[in-house]
């Protein structure tokens, strides 16, 4: 067999072992090694790789960032910045028809911006929005889509892992990236915020209602989220005023966020040992992903298919829309089976090389920025997308009175909107770049 086949048959051996219940990073592992020795023939060869890569990836501090802002989640759960964001929006929204719903969304958005990740925003939005959402008379279905949606905001709206993963593998300016994630992330949130809108008025019986605050009162809610703002500011505003390092920025606000909750009265020798133990588990899990992907696409590298694969799309002359549409549709695809880390880094350096050499009237720089942004939000949906949406099971696991079809249909209005927003995004990239293009 040439490099080239081996390569493709790697594919359904890897979703086989995936099938198969074994860790996608370990999959991936698997069969990396089990490709290079057969294109090589040499456990030499595969040593060295194992050195080489394991050392070549985590010795740098460019993936400290993800622990940081890992743990700076951790700190905003035990702050109660959570449960002040969804009463503020409560208090704003909470009168209007869906107004409970909205007030969910708008807290997933300001809790994914102390976040990046978005499991872990749809579990604490979750625990937070579902009892006020049964409290008010929402359906189960309503109630868990929303959140289920809600939840990807964190790793769109900056700070994202997923877009820290990204900008390493394609070599981009971190800080530019989540710059462009900004507006898309806003425009996600009042997608989902008008979805409501619509269904509550097709399903009235979907939504209960709540009276309405008094100015006193939603001014009040507001001097609750200030540590949110602030962190936020600090964090982000750092990094687009070129006064921190992305990284630095993270350590900033894990620290700020963690006196805060140590003010707040939630951080505790105990709290912080579970915090530091949660957050170094869930930063292995990714770092064991991360390793896996680097030891499978170096077999893809020796294989040459990446490279084989952007020829041949070159020299047949293929629409270049037409191959991004084919891209997003598999992204689709591979969402209701893995989950968004996992598709990112065992797609994009196949993907990414075929795309970039594709002409879309964009700058290297600037395709790259746009690609990886649609590529984060078509995941982004696949987090969403039945059967195995890493975000319906998480939030259905809370609602137990809940069926998992019924989640599964409260989701679909929101996955309807996303869609509609992929289009919008992939045909005007403007959009995207449009504050990368006026801060930098």
């Amino acid at each position: 067999m040439t490099g080239i086949e081996i390569a493709l048959a790697s594919f359904p051996v890897l979703l086989a072992l995936i099938f198969l219940r074994i860790p996608i990073g370990l999959a991936m592992l698997l069969t990396g090694i089990g490709g290079i020795y057969l294109i090589t023939g040499s456990f030499l060869m595969i040593s060295g790789q194992l050195r080489n890569l394991t050392w070549g990836t985590f010795s740098g501090y460019s993936l400290s960032i993800i622990p940081l802002f890992l743990l700076m989640g951790q700190f905003a759960t035990l702050g109660g910045m959570s449960q002040a964001l969804f009463k503020a929006a409560e208090t704003w929204l909470g009168h209007r028809k869906g107004g409970v719903a909205m007030a969910a969304v708008g807290a997933c958005a300001g809790f994914g911006a102390i976040c990046g990740s978005s499991l872990a925003t749809a579990a604490t939005m979750g625990q937070v929005a579902l009892p006020e959402l049964r409290r008010y008379g929402y359906s189960g279905e309503l109630a868990t889509g929303t959140l289920a949606a809600g939840g990807t905001l964190g790793i769109l709206i900056p700070p994202s892992v997923i877009l820290v993963i990204y900008a390493i593998l394609t070599e981009q300016n971190i800080a530019k990236l989540f710059v462009a994630a900004f507006i898309p992330g806003i425009l996600a949130a009042i997608g989902y915020i008008i979805t409501i809108a619509i269904y509550v008025r097709l399903k009235p019986k979907s939504a209960g209602s709540r009276e309405r605050a008094t100015y006193a009162e939603r001014f009040r809610s507001l001097a609750a989220v200030w540590p949110v703002l602030i962190v936020f500011l600090v964090v982000v505003g750092g990094i687009y005023g070129g006064i921190f390092t992305p990284t630095e920025a993270a350590a900033i606000g894990a620290f700020g966020t963690g006196l805060i909750a140590l003010v707040n009265g939630g951080l505790t020798f105990k709290s912080l040992g579970q915090s530091f133990l949660a957050t170094a588990g869930s930063t292995a899990m990714i770092f064991l992903i991360v390793l896996g992907a680097g030891v499978f696409n170096s077999f893809l590298a020796l294989s040459q298919l990446p490279q084989t694969a952007a020829a041949f799309v070159t020299a047949q002359g293929f629409n270049p829309w037409l191959v991004m549409v084919s891209v997003l549709l598999l992204y689709l695809v591979f969402g209701c089976v893995m989950d968004s880390l996992s598709m990112i880094l065992l797609t994009v350096p196949i993907f990414f090389p075929i795309m970039s050499a594709l002409d879309f009237g964009l700058n290297p720089e600037e395709f790259a920025l746009w690609f990886g942004i649609i590529v984060l939000i078509v995941v982004e949906v696949g987090l969403i997308t039945p059967p195995v949406g890493m975000n319906l099971f998480v939030i259905n696991s809370m609602a137990k009175e809940t069926p998992l079809q019924a989640t599964y249909r409260g989701v679909l209005p929101f996955v309807m909107s996303d869609l509609m927003r992929v289009a919008i995004l992939t045909l005007f990239p403007s959009i995207t770049l449009l504050g990368v293009r006026l801060l930098y």
